[in-house]
């Protein structure tokens, strides 16, 4: 049997004994595409040889890409676990033509992988075709049939429709119709029930699809319509982790050696057989798909998501609450509940499963070797936040589920999903051990409505390209800040933000966002006619400039000017960040290294692997080292269209989740010697001062610098000396300023003291006399309704000391402090057996009238206010409730 790393081999000798060059896989997380947070197939490193942004310079190509899809067909994120053949994160063996074979290569050369490299039994393949369209006015591809019609029978040949046989990069773009490869894996007897054929298409998880050829022969424009490329291109895509459930001879993905490792680490841990648990479905789930009980689908979980945070953090995304971030807190978040729900982990595990990975993957992906530790790391914080995080949440479930009489109001549990991130299923799950039920409905409606917001703040409308003129780009920035120009194509896109226009030049001096550093503004100039570039940004290797609007004349020649200003700043910020890395690394370690970065005009932010905080001697030491660095105006050496080899031999960083071509640039300042593409200064003199403006942690292991240089860290000095000279000249102009603020400390401290036993005091003689004015209720209970000059410690210490003191009493108190209402409600225990009132109910009751809200326990609440004037109001209010 062979293992999975052989028949990843055997696929890439297989095309390079068929003139492809084997490339290896682009990061996971994607930076120079709007459209994408994360490759989600193997044609994304592809997409601008497709569009046609840039030659191809290799015609055939071969590799194994790692995706993450967490969306869309068949990919929603809670399904996945749930079946034996999804996953989130992914490998995808793909091979492409641009412009050279076509379907008769691809077929063929599909066909002798499977059957005599493979050896997988001709009778268990079928393959599907386009079947036409007519809304499109495309015929059946019958090319593509009769070329499989040359190796199998014409039962194992069918057709579908565009929804399954015509592929489309998005709703504009290169498309084309497909053919998918099919594999029957079932029993013989199962065989003999029912014929695949019947099965193909219809998500039965034996008979599965592993391959898709796809042949680009159109491109898809806005209007809808279709227009023949002037080359086709073949793009296929085959899913590696059901090649080796069919090879393996396995009835699950996860029964190979992809997952099994991982599987039984997590078995181990928790001390349950994997496949030993009876099918049982998750909440809400009747499906035929499901594979082995909770136990089963958790372990399966894990091992899924582990992969895909791992793959992440390596090339460079953290976990958080935005974007592509949000994304990987969501996937580990999901994979610690299923632990903590079915498997019985109540601390931190997935961060112990990194070693199992790394010794299965880390030869063939080694940034995973080479950030093992920072992976482990960032998963362990993470997960010890989620678990604090599903502590507070049970908390609050428990609140609502005493506040709720029968089902829980489906408002509640989005704010439980909302705010403490607590799943609905597990929701779900403690509801029902109390024998109640969630309103569903109320939670599916209030979530389509956050969906609708998010869809509607990121909704983007974008035109065809308007050609004026053929060409490619010619970046010239890095010598010159100004040049001729004429547009080469223009695009209209309309969002929330209105109506912009992006625009490619055919010669351009504006960088283009990356690396860090931000875009390139300036004009566009014609005459009189100045359009002002807001931004340039880089779309799949296309340098795109915005505008508010277009040239009055497009075609007309212009002339390209970047803001010369804004750029020395940013190059300033982006030489000094360069400086910076070489200190860190000088001064903390080589295991420092860049794990992200910003540059702008007026400040730089600079983040690094780093597994303690840097203490102020080190911050003094390290601002230090780089003013020196510049005093010493090193000239800058740019060494471009540098052999990788060679450049990496000089000592020059790779970064990873970067994607190196085969020539690269150096920039180099002296000991600096950096892979780069950003815009520098000619030497460090020219930066000015450097100052760090603060350090802090970010996640765990890494840490975030940020400085500012040149004219931003001089204003700050000389605000700095401008506080200084204000503090001295109150405090009579000493000798030292430090000492006459430290002893000013000190009588502070010490006044304060006075004060905290001085209000001590007044609430030990307040808790000794005010029992004496209270009045009996209707009940018999004490009721005691007072405004007293307290500010918030002291109420609440007061309200502590007469709740255990009387236990028959209630009390509520109003104060005023600085302007600011307050009331405070204490409940004695003997008082509330006999009433029934809760201190969180009364607050609520009375807290309108001074225009506030609070809340609390049921022993004791509080409530801040606007309006001091409703004081009286909310106090005589609170002892008609109380008599």
């Amino acid at each position: 049997m062979l293992t999975s790393q052989q028949i990843r081999q055997a696929f890439l000798d297989h095309f390079a004994k068929r003139g492809h060059a084997i490339v290896p896989s682009a990061p996971m997380v994607v930076k120079d595409d709007p459209t994408l947070m994360f490759t989600n197939a193997g044609m994304n490193q592809f997409k601008d040889l497709f569009l046609g942004n840039r030659p191809a310079k290799d015609k055939r190509i071969a590799d194994t890409q790692k995706c993450l899809r967490v969306s869309g067909k068949h990919n929603d994120l809670e399904e996945v676990g749930i079946d034996t053949y999804h996953h989130t994160m992914f490998e995808m063996l793909g091979n492409w033509s641009f412009g050279d074979y076509f379907k008769k290569e691809a077929i063929q050369w599909a066909w002798e992988l499977l059957v005599d490299t493979y050896q997988i039994d001709p009778t268990n393949i079928y393959a599907t075709y386009f079947g036409g369209d007519e809304k499109d006015g495309l015929p059946a591809d019958d090319e593509t049939r009769d070329l499989w019609l040359k190796v199998m029978p014409a039962e194992r040949i069918l057709p579908f429709s565009k929804k399954d046989n015509f592929w489309e990069m998005g709703d504009t773009g290169p498309c084309g119709p497909c053919t998918e490869i099919h594999v029957d894996v079932r029993s013989a007897e199962e065989k003999a029930a029912k014929p695949g054929r019947d099965l193909v298409n219809n998500d039965h998880p034996q008979v599965i699809e592993i391959w898709n050829n796809v042949f680009m022969q159109f491109e898809r424009k806005a209007d809808g319509s279709l227009h023949t490329l002037p080359a086709q291109h073949v793009d296929t895509g085959m899913g590696f982790e059901r090649l080796c459930m069919v090879l393996q001879g396995k009835r699950s993905n996860y029964d190979t050696d992809v997952f099994q490792p991982l599987i039984q680490a997590i078995a181990k841990q928790c001390g349950i057989a994997y496949g030993a648990a009876a099918p049982d479905e998750m909440p809400g789930q009747a499906r035929h798909d499901v594979a082995g009980g909770k136990s089963d689908i958790a372990m399966r979980v894990i091992a899924d998501h582990l992969r895909a945070i791992s793959f992440a953090i390596a090339d460079g995304q953290l976990p958080s609450n935005t974007g592509a971030g949000y994304v990987i807190r969501r996937i580990l978040r999901r994979a610690v509940r299923y632990g903590y729900s079915f498997l019985g982990f109540n601390e931190a595990f997935m961060h112990t499963l990194v070693p199992v990975l790394v010794d299965q993957m880390g030869d063939q992906f080694p940034e995973l070797k080479k950030q093992q530790d920072i992976i482990a790391n960032v998963m362990h914080e993470e997960e010890k936040a989620f678990l604090r995080t599903l502590e507070q949440g049970t908390k609050r479930i428990g609140q609502v589920l005493a506040e709720a009489s029968g089902t829980i109001p489906g408002d509640k549990a989005f704010e439980l999903l909302d705010t403490f991130g607590f799943p609905i299923d597990l929701t779900q799950l403690i509801a029902r051990e109390q024998g109640r039920e969630v309103d569903m409905k109320g939670f599916d409606a209030e979530l389509k409505k956050q969906k609708d917001r998010s869809r509607a703040a990121t909704s983007v409308i974008t035109g065809d390209w308007v050609e004026i003129a053929k060409g490619e780009t010619t970046f010239i920035g890095y010598d010159e800040l100004s040049c001729d120009a004429r547009i080469l194509r223009y695009r209209k896109v309309s969002g929330k933000g209105g109506d912009q226009f992006q625009i490619v030049l055919d010669r351009t001096p504006f960088y283009a966002e990356g690396g860090g550093q931000v875009g390139d503004q300036g004009w566009l100039i014609h005459g009189d006619d100045k359009v002002e570039i807001i931004d340039t940004k880089r779309e799949n290797q296309l340098i795109v400039h915005f505008a508010k609007r277009i040239p009055a004349d497009p075609s007309a020649p212009l002339k390209a000017h970047v803001n010369t200003r804004r750029r020395a700043l940013t190059a300033r910020n982006h030489t000094a960040t360069h400086l910076l890395h070489h200190v860190l690394r000088e001064q903390l370690g080589t295991h420092v290294e860049q794990k992200g970065s910003l540059v702008a005009p007026d400040r730089l932010r600079f983040d690094i692997s780093h597994f303690a905080k840097v203490t102020p001697e080190e911050l003094a030491a390290i601002e230090s080292a780089v003013n020196a660095m510049i005093t010493d105006d090193i000239v800058f050496e740019d060494l471009r269209n540098v052999p990788i080899a060679e450049a990496k031999a000089m000592g020059a960083m790779a970064l990873f989740g970067e994607k190196y071509g085969d020539n690269v640039r150096v920039v180099k300042f002296g000991p600096s010697v950096e892979l780069c593409g950003g815009t520098h200064v000619p030497r460090t003199g020219v930066i000015g001062p450097f100052r760090i403006v603060s350090e802090g942690a970010l996640a765990a292991g890494i840490r975030r610098i940020e400085a500012v240089t040149s004219a931003e860290a001089e204003r700050m000095i000389s605000e700095k000396l401008a506080k200084l000279d204000a503090i001295s000249a109150l405090l009579k102009n000493p000798a030292d300023v430090v000492v006459a603020v430290e002893k000013l400390v000190e009588q502070h401290a010490s006044l304060s003291k006075e004060l905290e036993k001085a209000a001590k005091e007044k609430v030990k003689s307040l808790a000794h006399e005010l029992p004496g004015k209270a009045k009996k209720n209707a009940k018999g209970m004490k009721v005691l309704v007072e405004r007293l000059d307290l500010d918030a410690q002291s109420l609440k210490d007061l309200g502590y000391q007469l709740r255990e003191q009387h236990t028959d009493l209630a009390l509520v108190v109003g104060s005023v402090i600085e302007g600011k209402p307050l009331l405070a409600v204490s409940i004695g225990k003997e008082f509330a057996e006999a009433t029934g009132v809760k201190a969180m109910d009364l607050i609520k009751q009375i807290s309108p009238e001074i225009k506030g809200g609070g809340g609390g326990q049921p022993d004791f609440a509080t409530a801040g206010g606007k309006e001091p004037s409703g004081m009286a109001k909310a106090l005589e209010k609170a002892a008609e409730l109380l008599r």
